[in-house]
């Protein structure tokens, strides 16, 4: 399957590896131009991807099949928008990232859309990318023109397990954005790893209450005792981690709180519902995002 990734962090390198691994012809997209990639990828059982993979070839882009977005999710309508015109119409584009609201800054959509969410684990160093937990990734069409494209789940499967199709995405990205409102900003606040925010459950059930209250308000099945459970089982697994959004404070670069904590602000202010604690917890990580000195010129890095 002729294949172009847009966006060549950890996970989208990691997606490139095993594509190739299986033989796809894929190739990579980079906002600064270059024809080629190293790509270095260590798994966790030991094995090791180190290849050129080919990079922004318009030819390829003008016929490829699928079309994967491995970006921040504020990245995605910058880098996407002055693409659309060379990706054919019938190529699906499929959207990996934390967060919710990218779609609709991409205007109307005549290309078929699918969203996703992954839980595999990867970081990079020094260009080396460590896969250090295996995941499931879950995707689904968010228009109409994409709800024949399910065999995708199959093929990026067999490179990548495991990979789930769901005919209702949008309860999915959903769920990944109650652990990503809880996590992400709080490890930010106490400026800690997962598991440390077990210390601290009474803010948990706010935020947890809150979305809730909106997800109600959305038309979607909520079952606060189910999701507090899935919540603590995230903090519980994931304890020793440090979020990505903790990670992006430390490192001075823009975090997805516009799209995860933002979102839902959004979404409640629609409904006419209030979100003290969501709010408190926006404005906080705004303010250290701009604590430090040049992040003004990191928010268009390099992806």
């Amino acid at each position: 399957m002729k294949i172009t990734l847009i966006g060549c962090g950890a996970i989208g390198k990691l997606w490139l590896a095993t594509l190739a691994t299986q033989g796809h012809d894929i190739q990579g997209w980079l906002r600064v131009a270059q024809p080629d990639l190293f790509v270095d990828v260590n798994q966790p059982d030991g094995h090791t991807f180190r290849e050129l993979i080919p990079c922004n070839n318009i030819n390829h882009l003008n016929s490829s099949e699928l079309i994967i977005v491995c970006l921040k999710a504020w990245q995605v309508s910058d880098a996407l928008l002055p693409l659309l015109g060379s990706i054919p119409e019938t190529s699906p584009i499929l959207l990996l990232h934390n967060g919710m609201g990218t779609l609709e800054e991409l205007g109307h959509l005549r290309h078929p859309f699918l969203s996703g969410v992954t839980t595999h684990a990867a970081w990079q160093d020094n260009n080396q990318v460590f896969h250090v937990a295996q995941g499931v990734t879950h995707i689904g069409a968010v228009n109409s023109q994409a709800e024949s494209y399910y065999p995708i789940a199959d093929i990026l499967h067999e490179a990548l397990p495991d990979v789930a199709w769901h005919n209702h995405i949008e309860a999915t990205c959903w769920r990944k954005l109650i652990a990503n409102c809880v996590i992400n900003p709080l490890t930010v606040e106490y400026d800690c790893k997962n598991g440390e925010l077990l210390n601290h459950p009474e803010k948990i059930k706010r935020i947890i209450d809150e979305i809730c209250q909106v997800m109600t308000a959305e038309g979607l099945h909520t079952d606060i005792i189910e999701l507090t459970e899935y919540i603590y089982g995230i903090i519980y697994n994931t304890a020793d981690n440090y979020s990505s959004m903790l990670q992006d404070i430390r490192k001075n670069r823009r975090t997805e709180i516009d799209y995860i904590t933002g979102y839902l602000i959004k979404q409640a202010r629609a409904h006419g519902l209030h979100t003290h604690e969501n709010d408190r917890l926006y404005h906080l990580v705004k303010n250290r995002e701009q604590q430090y000195d040049g992040f003004s010129s990191n928010m268009h890095s390099k992806w």
